[in-house]
């Protein structure tokens, strides 16, 4: 195994960039080529047809048999055009990943022979096996069928040979088994309560988009050093591995030269994502070596949210072909940044108004303001369930330090826009509200630049900070799906502008105007949610202490994070809003504390292997030539003059006896330990149990190991050590 680690690290010195063949048109050229966009809708399907699709992927209007059929067969006639030979509901499952199922564009032809087929009923429903999935006990084995749907406002594409078709999940009884499903319906909701809100400045609008901008940040592993560590095979992150001696401290790395080697494999990517109408724009070094980063265009959200689990399985795939594998763990080294991917959030209207953007009248800063203010409000209601959103067994590594933001969900402004809010507090309505003659009413609102200035200046300890014209949600884990979070925000959002909506109106009918109305409830708002906003340190003890006196959640152990989920607040949201039942909210948790248990489980497994099979036979190892010299010592040496020369050699022994004592212990203790988590049949209890008891136990045995890397000589280490994981690309 020691030559294998030398083997790769040589073979990875001398792989050379791959040649990438470049399209001979442009980007906006080959941009969507494996598509179904209205281009190509237009051209393979009748006109009334494609005004009755492009109205039911606009409006949810639903489509009738016979046109489902006719759509299927122009989506057949251009994909089998690309090449295509099969089809799948392409759906997004509570594994964080995508699942397909490949079928044959085939039928017999009742003569012999077969034909291609694709009919509207393939089109629009399948049926996979729901008891296959992660589904909380929602499907049992004996009763597993589920549906898979086609959601029409999602274009299909062509990957390779085979028509892909955005769906939706949901069990027999329908309940939603997937993300996609509780992600439209929140969609749907946060779009009818802000359509009611903008009524307020604008009767014309009628429909109000979120959009989605998401930055992917990873680390790219040469693929022979990837394959000689079983953790990062099998975990994704290393269990173990001291820090190189050089890591990101001269701050060398981020925006530097992009290697060549990488940037062969950015270029591939990026013109595959374009053909795919990925609208990918920026790439560029991340702070920590061997880290980059790769954002898009923002879109509207449940495109962006498909967008972003295509380009996950797209970089798994180009990664292997430039001999590269991408690690979107969260935290796959210790002591350097671990990865995010910050949701960039907003509104807009169908008018072209951006409700996050300040105005260039006091009426439209009031607009402005109004959304900024329920967008503060939903986030400080519910804090905690936006923590649980974010929240994984991965992303748990990551929160709190190198940059990323701490586990406690607080709100970034800037000093202008506080500055703004701060003067509305103060101020009566009164004064806020003056009669300007011919004019009608003069709102005593400071004018708020385009550019705010100061949010260049940004608080990368914020997990949720304002940035000039969206929020940007930084606690989401490189690894998830953007749905998670964006479920829980648009949902709760949706919630604070129908209690807006009610409270303005309540004013209303006892007489008060309009814009004195939504002023008051306004004012009320920023005082009531001014514990989430915070524009210091988040990494400071001094906040933790503070936040906890502001009564914002400051839970840290993941499995009681979750519990967000299930408090009567959450529940009486999703309910209330109509995208989630109690019922499926109940299920969804228990998915979430077994996958947690089972993540730690496995961590807990190889971590056992790797230490029986590799550190402590080599610790041994060396152990015994340390002691094969001290004897020989003796024998050669006088015995105090002995004793004086091998004393370094015999302390190092007596090092190498300590750790692998504590190693080995620890292991059979950690054994044990899961023995006894393993019968808990409560899947809270269980996942608590490792989270309290398992968990610890890894990063104890890790420091150990961790030092005899540091020991043991290492032209026998086995495992490719951080220097070579980092720095060789």
């Amino acid at each position: 195994m020691s030559k294998l680690r030398f083997r790769v690290v040589e073979k990875a010195f001398q792989t050379k960039p791959l040649e990438v063949p470049v399209p001979a048109e442009r980007p906006s050229e080959y941009f969507a080529k494996y598509v179904f966009n209205r281009e190509k809708m237009f051209k393979y399907l009748s006109t009334p047809v494609y005004n009755k699709l492009v109205d039911a992927m606009d409006n949810g209007v639903a489509l009738d048999r016979e046109i489902a059929d006719k759509v299927a067969e122009g989506m057949k006639r251009w994909a089998m055009e690309l090449g295509a030979t099969h089809y799948t509901h392409w759906f997004q499952p509570l594994t964080e990943g995508t699942a397909e199922k490949h079928d044959a564009f085939v039928e017999h032809d009742g003569k012999g022979g077969m034909m291609e087929e694709f009919s509207g009923k393939l089109l629009v429903q399948q049926e996979p096996d729901a008891s296959s999935f992660p589904n909380g006990g929602i499907r049992n084995t004996f009763e597993a069928r589920g549906y898979s749907a086609w959601d029409p406002s999602s274009p299909v594409f062509v990957v390779d040979d085979t028509l892909c078709i955005p769906t939706i999940f949901i069990a027999y009884t329908g309940e939603s088994l997937d993300y996609k499903t509780p992600l439209l319906k929140a969609l749907r909701a946060v779009n009818k309560a802000a359509v009611d809100v903008c009524h307020y400045f604008n009767p014309d609008v009628k429909k109000v988009v979120a959009y989605l901008g998401w930055e992917q940040e990873y680390f790219l592993v040469d693929e022979g050093l990837y394959a000689a560590r079983p953790d990062l095979l099998l975990t994704g992150r290393t269990l173990m591995g001291h820090e190189a001696s050089k890591n990101q401290q001269l701050e060398d790395h981020y925006f530097g030269a992009i290697p060549t080697r990488v940037a062969a494999f950015m270029k591939d990517l990026e013109i595959q994502a374009l053909e795919l109408g990925i609208p990918v724009k920026t790439r560029h070094n991340e702070v920590a070596p061997n880290q980059f980063e790769l954002a898009p265009i923002f879109e509207e959200c449940n495109l962006a949210v498909d967008h972003n689990m295509l380009i996950m399985s797209l970089m798994r795939k180009v990664a292997r072909s430039h001999g590269f594998r991408v690690l979107l763990h969260e935290k796959p080294f210790k002591g350097v940044n671990g990865s995010g991917k910050h949701n960039n959030w907003s509104l807009g209207t169908d008018t072209g108004i951006l409700l996050m953007a300040p105005g260039k009248t006091a009426e439209e800063n009031l607009r402005f303001i109004t959304f900024v203010v329920n967008t503060l409000m939903a986030v400080y209601r519910h804090n905690g369930l936006l923590k649980a959103s974010i929240m994984s067994a991965t992303n748990a590594h990551r929160l709190g330090a190198n940059e990323a933001p701490p586990a406690i969900i607080s709100s970034f402004l800037g000093r202008q826009l506080s500055k703004v809010l701060d003067h509305m507090e103060d101020s009566s309505t009164d004064e806020l509200i003056t009669l300007g003659g011919k004019h009608g009413m003069k709102l005593d609102i400071p004018q708020i630049p385009e550019l705010l200035i100061d949010n260049t200046d940004r608080n990368r300890t914020s997990p949720f900070a304002f940035t000039g014209n969206r929020f940007e949600f930084r606690a989401v884990g490189s690894e998830a799906n953007c749905a998670s979070a964006m479920i829980a925000l648009n949902t709760a959002v949706a919630e604070q502008l129908i209690e807006f909506k009610k409270d303005v109106d309540a004013l209303i009918e006892k007489g008060e105007p309009k814009v004195s109305a939504i002023i008051q409830v306004i004012r009320k708002y920023i005082k009531l949610s001014k514990p989430i906003r915070f524009d210091g340190n988040g990494y400071s003890d001094e906040w933790k202490e503070e936040a906890a006196r502001r009564g914002l959640d400051c839970e840290t152990s993941c499995p009681l994070i979750f519990d967000r989920y299930l408090t009567p607040e959450s529940i009486k949201m999703f309910e209330s809003t109509g995208v989630m039942t109690q019922k499926e909210l109940e299920a969804r948790n228990e998915v979430k504390w077994e996958t947690y248990t089972k993540k730690i489980q496995i961590e807990a497994r190889v971590l056992g292997d790797l230490v029986m099979n590799h550190i402590v036979p080599i610790a041994t190892e060396y152990q015994s030539k340390l002691l094969d010299n001290v004897y020989k010592m003796k024998g050669l040496f006088p015995a105090d003059e002995a004793e004086h020369l091998s004393s370094e050699n015999l302390a190092i022994i007596r090092k190498i006896s300590e750790h692998t004592i504590y190693i080995k212990e620890h292991v059979d203790a950690m054994i044990e330990a899961r023995k006894v988590a393993n019968k808990i049949a409560d899947e809270r209890e269980k996942a608590i149990a490792y989270h309290d008891n398992i968990s610890p136990m890894l990063e104890q045995i890790r420091y150990h190991i961790d030092k005899l890397e540091l020991i043991v000589d290492d032209q026998m280490w086995t495992l490719p050590k951080y220097r070579e994981l980092l720095f060789i690309r």
